[in-house]
């Protein structure tokens, strides 16, 4: 039976992007062999979302989010270690939302959740 969920991220930076998020981010690594390195991830959750051609959600896409307890905090701490965030926290109805940049030039949702995990 599945017993878990790898989730990728390609990026064009992928060895600066395993640094970034072992060491600012703080997801415990192991490495695999030559700086590859495979993160042992806290809890996880998965929603199934409606396509939405319109916002930019074709049926068959995927998308890799990260959630906190404590926004504000979170985006401070983030913060103060350099990241950069793209907008302020918005609330997008299931939670507070936002986005911080990652290496490779792209973004990557963080948000509170309202509903109780």
């Amino acid at each position: 039976m599945i017993k878990g969920v790898h989730t990728m991220f390609y990026s064009s930076e992928a060895e600066n992007l395993r640094v970034f998020l072992r060491d600012v981010v703080g997801f415990p690594a192991t490495d695999i062999g030559g700086g590859w390195l495979i993160f042992n991830l806290p809890e996880a959750d998965m929603g199934c979302h409606p396509s939405d051609e319109r916002h930019g959600a074709p049926s068959g896409t995927h998308d890799i989010s990260f959630y906190c307890d404590n926004i504000e905090q979170t985006v401070k701490e983030l913060k103060e270690k350099g990241v950069q965030f793209k907008g302020d926290v918005e609330d997008h109805g299931y939670g507070f939302v936002t986005y911080f940049q990652v290496s490779g030039n792209f973004y990557v949702q963080l948000y509170q959740p309202k509903y109780n995990k």
